[in-house]
């Protein structure tokens, strides 16, 4: 998705880790632009506006102008970026240049929208399968995003990558078979059985044999 945003750079005349760690230390991180046939410039730049542009709607699909001072001016992508590992703020990111006349390769999330009667009617549910679709098309033609509408899923039923629609000349590289969601049939949780309860055996009196019988008590009497 093109911006008319602006980013302004400067160019970094050495490089290794002191350099960047002196880059960092003034509020910059470090940088490289490279592609479109030409030599790769070492840059430095505030992460804050590409850390805003990456959490944007269209995200790594953000096509903006890096301006380096001194140098050139030219359409750019983030295709890479580094971050700390404990406290998750930016600490590199490669940029490519970005011929608008040329079709590149993009890959673009999809959302669905709407309750699928399925679940209404059915009591079914339903599974997001694929989240992002890959497309080729020209740089000017790069949509933020897809949206599905899935409300006349029924049980069984889904709705495939192949039907959604290309804006522009664009065309669908992943399969138009993919499933982007479904409707299945609600889960039945496993019951596990009641384990039968054994009767407690009746405690013998004690000091009562099992071969005394009621003859023997007569008997007994008798004398």
């Amino acid at each position: 998705m093109r911006t008319d945003t602006v980013v302004n750079a400067e160019i970094r005349e050495t490089r290794g880790k002191n350099e960047a760690r002196r880059t960092r230390v003034r509020g910059m991180i470090p940088g490289v632009v490279y592609g479109a046939f030409k030599d790769p410039v070492s840059i430095a730049l505030n992460p804050k506006y590409i850390t805003q542009i990456l959490r944007s709607k269209s995200g790594h699909n953000t096509i903006f102008n890096i301006e380096v001072a001194g140098g050139e001016t030219t359409p750019v992508m983030v295709v890479d970026e580094q971050y700390d590992p404990v406290k998750s703020n930016l600490l590199h990111v490669d940029l490519k240049r970005i011929d608008l006349a040329k079709r590149i390769r993009v890959s673009v999330p999809v959302f669905t929208h709407g309750e699928a009667k399925g679940i209404k009617l059915q009591g079914g549910q339903l599974e997001i399968i694929t989240r992002s679709v890959e497309i080729e098309c020209i740089p000017d033609d790069i949509p933020g995003s897809f949206t599905v509408d899935v409300s006349e899923l029924m049980l069984g039923q889904s709705t495939r990558a192949s039907e959604i629609a290309m804006p522009g000349d664009a065309r669908l590289l992943s399969s138009g078979e993919m499933v982007i969601a479904h409707v299945v049939g609600q889960r039945a949780e496993a019951v596990a059985p009641v384990a039968a309860v054994a009767e407690p055996e009746v405690a013998k009196a004690k000091g009562k044999k099992e071969d005394e019988t009621p003859a023997a008590d007569a008997k007994a009497k008798k004398k």
